[in-house]
């Protein structure tokens, strides 16, 4: 997720021990940290990195590959977003130790078309860049799509309406696969596009996927 969430609404961190991969090298955190887009915002990974320092007591890094309006089929192997991840990977693997990737993804996959095929393409794509990258059998976080998109006006709103099915994929996805944990967006609010979650949510939705994460690692 590239995060769209209004930065003058951004909840204030400790960002001290959070650093960002850029180049290769590490940078101390500044938002937006993935620039995608002119109107890049807050991220879900924010607080995540941030709870992250706090519990384990270490720096923690980010590296930041989204791309907004994004398919899945866009990240598939020999795609430009996929080789960029694992090079991303690669790069921040040779000081680092990477321990989880933060997915969230799908509101241009809702389409039937698309979502019937949705997990077996994402299986091919988690298996590709774990052996790509060489990032052995790493948690995997798939987040929900937020409940506000049956209200969006934006697009298709008949084929919108329809994200929770997308949802039940991505929490049969997470059951049916080795560390991979799905994260429920339930009761998360948007901005005034009803597309993007605001920044309160993604602070939270952020909690959210580090419980999770605490959850998978620790059993």
């Amino acid at each position: 997720m590239a995060g769209r969430g209004l930065i003058s609404e951004a909840h204030d961190i400790d960002t001290s021990r959070i650093r960002i991969s850029s180049n290769g090298l590490w940078t101390a955190m500044f938002r937006p940290i993935n620039r995608d887009r002119p109107f890049a915002g807050v991220n879900l990974a924010e607080s995540f990195a941030e709870a992250y320092a706090k519990k384990h007591d270490v720096d923690v890094g980010l590296i930041t590959c989204a791309e907004g309006n994004s398919k899945l089929d866009d990240w598939m192997p020999r795609e430009t977003l996929y080789e960029n991840a694992v090079s991303c990977c690669r790069l921040a693997a040779r000081t680092s130790e990477i321990k989880g990737i933060l997915w969230h993804q799908g509101e241009c996959d809702i389409p039937e078309q698309r979502r019937l095929t949705y997990q077996t393409r994402f299986e091919r794509f988690i298996a590709a860049l774990r052996r790509d990258a060489d990032l052995g059998d790493i948690p995997v976080l798939i987040g929900g799509l937020g409940d506000f998109l049956a209200d969006c006006t934006l697009g298709n709103q008949e084929e919108d309406r329809t994200y929770y099915l997308l949802n039940r994929v991505f929490e049969k996805i997470a059951a049916e696969n080795a560390n991979v944990g799905f994260v429920s967006a339930v009761g998360l609010g948007a901005n005034d596009d009803n597309l993007h979650f605001n920044s309160d949510a993604l602070y939270h939705f952020g909690l959210r996927y580090f419980e999770t994460f605490e959850q998978m690692t620790n059993t």
